[in-house]
């Protein structure tokens, strides 16, 4: 496979408004009626059916159930709106009233609460957030010059930058957010969610109320929604299985044009801001330019994907629309790629061939007429639009060499993946979303008097591995795998301390009042296997009223550090009488330890599998046992070892402890069996009464068989065992000898799924598009790795032809062609060297 700028452009992507689920080859059309989306749960609803047309990219192509918008209704501004408005009516479309809202009551997720538990709806209640989701794509919003909107679960929390104060807006779907976009004008922000088909709920600011609910434009989740540079037009693309991406005039909630955005994961999509009409998705391996096209059959959407060439192929995060149409997008090795015409133009690099960053280019922006790169490096450059413009390459190595004008390195740590600039006017000042869990004001004026970066917040980075509070205080502890340990008052609504570490964290547990009175000892375990006692460092100014601490912050200060395990440590526990701390690991493995001023090991003992939890028996039991719970689904019952005993072998390993194994299963089967029996039993029962009660009343006697009619028992199926068995996630001693699991997969009964969409596909049209599905992954992996060696082939050969310059003269090769003419009769064979 020849793969170089020379190769043939592929035929641009033609999508008409709501393409139907029947596709065909590229060059042929087909023409459907297509339903109306559901109505709203208000007095206004959605327009009526369309007809569509589609000219679809493959056969793969997902279908899709909204209507297509006319041409007229999508025309930009300018035009006339009393024929606007003539031809809304004429296709049946209603104008949603501009002051028409939703009722946010009505609409956010409530918890689930099992039936008759007589738990109330509202026991609990949140009061504040420590942290955000870091590693979201453009996670991070400026809706007015002092707050901050930003995703943290379940809920989109509206952070006041001066005063620290939160505010919090629940979720509709339950399922968590997808994605968050700020309107140009900052009146509304759009919250696109997740779930099983979920809405983009836009709101009003600073009102919160639902303003718009656009509905149907992806199965299970949104991965990026954006505005237009009017705010008229809101482009939303979905995550696997579908990639759809959707074009709404969100006003009216109406679908214009929707369509398969690429068969991988979709990092973004955006609006052209100076060429309306004109879009840009990029993703996993590929970008692609989008064009709406009127035409004679409709509006149509056009898309063409970028072709990398020489270049290797690579994913990209960020990218800007320049003013005369081209693109520059990042690399994942940190250069900048060129593109005009769906060719890359151009590789931009610096000076000597260093990269332009250290890692993935995640964001540009244009701003006054500087080109700014935001990497994860934790690196911002200002490059000199016009040379990035108007960039060529004069030579074949298709490089083209700029150093950036402007510089900030913002820190170590640091890794930068979205900015947003403030919106008061004549301000140099953004704030920037950190990966590695900091949100950081900016001021980018790149002057004698440009103010340092100020980090403004700070939270972890990644998912909490371990938690837990103090028994003697309004404190918490907290650890990642970012490699921190923080502490919080979670009274006073803000953080103490953080220590940060080689590895990450991976369980947590504070010393209760037996252990360490002062209440000031935190265990942790990392997931090299070691495990640190930190003890907080004057403790006592923070048992105080909360925020009116005398003595300043606390800090940590390592007590002891040892290393059990060989593997993550994933449980820590004390004994019931302070004298003996265990610890679990995913080696595994649990360990021993005595308590004191200095804890020393006593053994170990294995276990069937990597261990979920520990859990000690109460006061109350009069054995003292460790309950331990595998990952495997295993559960192990293990005397407490004596803590005098010691220890003068060549091995720690513990032989001979009293232990229990358990293995489980289900009964399930049983209770439903036993349930039917019964009721069949008791319908039988009532038959027989109404029968003998009614030969009484004809006068008949009943025969003894008849009073005497006993049915024979028959025998209960076989218990289940889950193999293999279902995994733990939690579990506790109850009674001496008797303890409660939580297990996961017990017996699953599947429910039946209903088929409601009336264009869903036939059974033989769902197996030849799964095979089409195939196939065509097939071919992408093979020319992913055709590209791959063809990269290492010519990576080679310029390594060979590095290596034969080196050479000396009289043994170096030197490069010739040469040209053969045909050999006739009675000629001997010639050459000639060029």
């Amino acid at each position: 496979m020849k793969m170089d700028s020379s190769e043939k452009q592929p035929a641009e992507d033609n999508f008409q408004g709501d393409p139907t689920g029947k596709q065909k080859a590229s060059g042929e059309t087909e023409s459907s009626n297509v339903q109306p989306p559901p109505e709203n749960n208000t007095t206004s609803q959605s327009a009526g059916a369309q007809e569509a047309h589609t000219q679809a990219e493959d056969p793969s192509q997902d279908k899709a159930q909204a209507p297509a918008a006319s041409e007229q209704v999508q025309q930009q501004p300018g035009g006339s709106s009393d024929a606007v408005e003539e031809e809304e009516e004429r296709m049946g479309m209603k104008k949603l009233s501009e002051d028409m809202y939703y009722n946010y009551d009505e609409l956010y997720s409530r918890p689930v609460i099992t039936a008759d538990s007589e738990i109330p709806e509202n026991l609990l209640h949140l009061t504040h957030s420590f942290g955000y989701d870091c590693g979201r794509r453009a996670n991070l919003q400026l809706l007015d010059e002092r707050t901050l909107a930003f995703v943290a679960g379940n809920q989109l929390i509206f952070l006041d930058v001066r005063t620290k104060e939160q505010r919090y807006l629940r979720s509709c779907s339950g399922g968590g957010i997808g994605t968050i976009m700020a309107h140009p004008s900052n009146r509304y922000f759009a919250v696109a969610e997740k779930g099983d088909q979920p809405n983009i709920v836009i709101y009003e600011y600073p009102s919160l109320r639902p303003y718009r609910i656009l509905r149907g434009g992806t199965g299970q989740a949104y991965s990026f929604v954006d505005f237009n540079h009017e705010g008229t037009l809101l482009a939303s693309v979905g995550s696997a299985p579908d990639y759809m991406l959707t074009l709404w005039e969100w006003r009216h909630e109406q679908v214009m044009l929707r369509c398969k955005a690429f068969s991988q994961d979709v990092y973004r999509v955006t609006f052209s801001p100076d060429n309306p009409g004109q879009l840009t998705t990029s993703g996993s391996g590929h970008i692609k330019f989008w064009k709406m096209a009127s035409t004679f059959t409709g509006l149509k959407l056009q898309g063409l994907l970028g072709r990398f060439g020489k270049t290797a192929l690579t994913d990209i995060e960020g990218y800007v629309e320049l003013p005369d149409g081209k693109v520059v997008s990042g690399s994942e090795w940190g250069n900048m790629l060129l593109w005009d015409g769906g060719l890359i133009k151009v590789e931009i690099c610096r000076k000597g061939g260093r990269t332009c960053h250290a890692g993935t280019i995640q964001q540009f922006a244009l701003d006054e007429g500087e080109l700014m790169t935001i990497g994860s490096d934790g690196a911002i450059r200002g490059w000199d639009f016009e040379s990035i413009d108007t960039a060529d390459c004069n030579d074949d190595s298709g490089l083209f060499e700029i150093e950036p004008m402007n510089e900030m390195v913002i820190g170590r740590n640091v890794s930068l993946s979205s900015m947003v600039k403030s919106c008061l006017p004549d301000s140099f000042i953004w704030f920037a979303q950190d990966s590695n869990g900091g949100i950081w004001k900016l001021d980018l004026s790149f002057s004698n008097i440009t103010q340092d970066p100020e980090c403004l917040f700070s939270f972890h980075a990644g998912v909490i591995q371990g938690m837990d509070v103090s028994s003697t205080s309004h404190l918490m502890a907290t650890t990642t795998l970012d490699r921190s340990v923080r502490i919080f008052d979670f009274l006073a609504k803000k953080e103490l301390t953080t220590s940060r570490y080689k590895q990450g964290g991976t369980t947590l547990t504070w010393a209760p009042r037996l252990v360490n009175p002062s209440g000031g000892l935190v265990v942790v375990g990392f997931e090299d296997g070691v495990v640190r006692l930190l003890e907080l460092y004057n403790p006592q100014s923070l048992r105080v009223v909360a925020g009116r601490s005398r003595y300043g912050d606390a800090e940590l200060r390592l007590k002891q550090a040892f290393k059990p395990h060989n593997a993550a440590v994933t449980a820590i526990a004390y004994e019931r009488n302070g004298e003996i701390l265990a610890t679990g690991s995913m080696d595994c493995t649990v360990f021993f330890f005595t308590v004191g001023d200095r804890y020393d090991p006593i053994g170990f003992v294995t276990v069937p599998g990597p261990v979920q939890g520990l859990e000690w028996s109460p006061q109350s039991h009069g054995k003292n046992t460790l309950l331990v719970l595998c990952r495997s689904g295993h559960v192990v019952e293990v005397q407490s070892p004596d803590p005098e005993a010691q220890n003068h072998g060549t091995t720690y390993h513990i032989s001979g402890l009293p232990t229990r194994n358990f293995t489980f299963s289900s009964i399930k089967s049983h209770i439903k069996e036993i349930a039917r029996r019964q009721a069949l039993k008791e319908k039988k029962q009532k038959e027989r009464e109404a029968q003998l009660k009614k030969a009484k009343e004809e006068g008949l006697e009943p025969t003894e068989e008849e009073l005497q009619e006993v049915e024979e028992e028959e025998e209960l199926p076989p218990l289940y065992t889950p193999d293999p068995p279902s995994p733990l996630c939690c579990g506790f001693y109850s009674l001496p000898g008797a303890f409660w699991l939580s297990m996961i997969g017990v017996e699953m009964e599947g429910v039946a799924q209903d088929i409601e969409d009336p264009l869903a596909y036939s059974i033989e049209t769902a197996k030849q598009k799964l095979e089409m599905d195939r196939m065509r992954r097939e071919a992408e992996m093979r020319k992913v790795e055709r590209r791959k060696m063809l990269a290492e082939l010519q990576n080679q050969f310029k390594q060979l032809l590095e290596k034969n310059q080196g050479l000396p003269e009289h043994v170096r090769l030197h490069r010739t062609v040469h040209t053969h003419k045909p050999i006739h009769p009675k000629s001997t064979p010639s050459s000639r060297s060029v």
